[in-house]
């Protein structure tokens, strides 16, 4: 296994506030999901400009949305055909259209 790579005190500070950062604006975006003053695809097209949203696993963000928990978000992405630890930015066309068909339903 390889080594990861030195830092000095410096560089990994601000390693550290860059990915506590992220932490929060994701949190953020789930709880805003949550309170539904966001919807799905304000937060899909977010991704497209945002690498931070985009690196955001589709699962947990279907379980930020009201009255989807962690087994109807599970089932949801098993008819889109959609792997639990896809990533929003991973995510096709097809697969988005998918997704939406099925939760626009709900």
């Amino acid at each position: 296994m390889p080594l990861p790579p030195q830092l000095s005190p410096d560089q990994r500070a601000a390693a550290l506030e860059k990915a506590a950062a992220a932490r929060r604006l994701r949190a953020e975006l789930k709880e805003k999901l949550k309170m539904s003053s966001m919807t799905l695809q304000e937060l899909f097209d977010l991704a497209d400009k945002d690498e931070i949203v985009g690196k955001m696993k589709v699962l947990t963000v279907l379980e930020s949305l009201p009255g989807l928990g962690k087994v109807k978000a599970r089932r949801e992405l098993e008819e889109c055909e959609i792997s639990e630890t896809r990533r929003i930015q991973g995510l096709g066309v097809n697969q988005r259209r998918k997704l939406f068909e099925r939760l626009s339903g709900n």
